[in-house]
């Protein structure tokens, strides 16, 4: 950590990632969870338990004259707009930590934009795939160009979240659709690989409703020429935990990462692995992974430092551009 400041927190949205956030912003010794908001009455009885000098509320609105120093806002996907909008016009702080994704259409993330330029502050959007130790290394092979010219890629970002849920389920859409939900982590990691990528084709399956996002295929290429497909979808039975995976194929051979491991692949040669557990995954305080707590640690640093973080509002537009692009070809 390279801040001194004291900062005064607060969060909206107690579910899991509200917790999680909660608990690790609480073990860094400069950071006071100042205020918690959540709508649901028995979630704030028991966060009181925890959080005892905390102010608990159920109304965004109480955060006014808290003076706080940021927001985090971890909601269901469908509210992020009208939380941050709020927050922004209500000036309860410039600074914003949404997790993914910003909002659930592109021309409500570029009114955010717009709004948070004007606050001035400091955001930031979670994909914390960008903090991943395999992730990164194979960003780094890439800058090396150790593939040469790099020619296309595969994505695909698969869970068992809904595998077993009753068709005709309300469940799957109160999460705003597996796109947003699981995908956006997969196409924010090939953005961030490749820069811009517009969609060519796409398809959807609304397996649970009839308005259900719940398998999305889609392909994608880049200003450069390099093609990319991706298939994302929360009903695979196989996956116990989320998985997120790319392929990346050059005309020297090919890369392969999980959050596991890292598997470079030369032509010639025979591969060679690189595993999570020797690439110095340590992190000051671990919960639900070391990722989460690169997120905080960035995230506040950028707000002492007065810097970009490296996933803001204005550069994670390309992303929901690109899941608003794959929803208008899907109809």
């Amino acid at each position: 950590m390279s801040f001194d400041s004291k900062f005064r927190i607060g969060i909206v949205g107690l579910g899991k990632m509200g917790i999680m956030h909660a608990c690790l912003l609480s073990t860094l010794k400069n950071v006071e969870v100042a205020s918690l908001c959540d709508k649901n009455r028995l979630i704030r009885a028991f966060a009181k338990q925890s959080f005892s000098d905390t102010v608990i509320t159920s109304d965004l609105a109480e955060f006014n004259d808290l003076n706080l120093d940021a927001v985090y806002v971890l909601t269901p996907i469908p509210s992020h707009y009208s939380i941050i909008k709020q927050i922004y016009e209500e000036k309860i702080a410039s600074n914003v930590f949404v997790e993914k994704t910003l909002t659930s259409s592109f021309s409500h993330s570029e009114k955010l934009v717009a709004l948070s330029k004007q606050a001035g502050g400091v955001n930031m959007v979670g994909y914390m795939k960008r903090f991943g130790v395999t992730f990164n290394y194979v960003k780094s092979l890439l800058d090396q160009q150790i593939l040469g010219d790099v020619k296309s890629f595969n994505a695909f970002a698969f869970s068992s979240d809904f595998a077993d849920v009753p068709n005709g389920s309300k469940l799957s859409t109160a999460r705003g659709g597996v796109l947003d939900d699981l995908g956006s982590h997969v196409v924010d990691l090939a953005v961030w690989l490749f820069d811009d990528l517009k969609t060519t084709a796409a398809t959807v399956n609304s397996r649970i409703a009839s308005n259900s996002e719940d398998d999305v295929s889609f392909h994608v290429e880049s200003s450069d020429g390099i093609s990319g497909s991706f298939d994302v979808s929360w009903r695979r039975k196989e996956y116990r935990m989320p998985e997120f995976g790319i392929t990346v194929y050059g005309s020297k051979g090919a890369l392969t990462a999980s959050d596991d491991v890292v598997k470079l692949d030369l032509n010639g040669s025979g591969p060679k692995y690189w595993y999570r557990p020797d690439m110095n995954d340590n992190v000051g305080y671990l919960l639900g992974g070391p990722e989460y707590y690169r997120e905080d640690i960035h995230f506040l640093e950028c707000i002492a430092a007065g810097s970009r973080t490296n996933s803001d509002f204005l550069g994670t537009l390309k992303v929901d551009f690109l899941l608003d692009q794959v929803r208008r070809l899907c109809g």
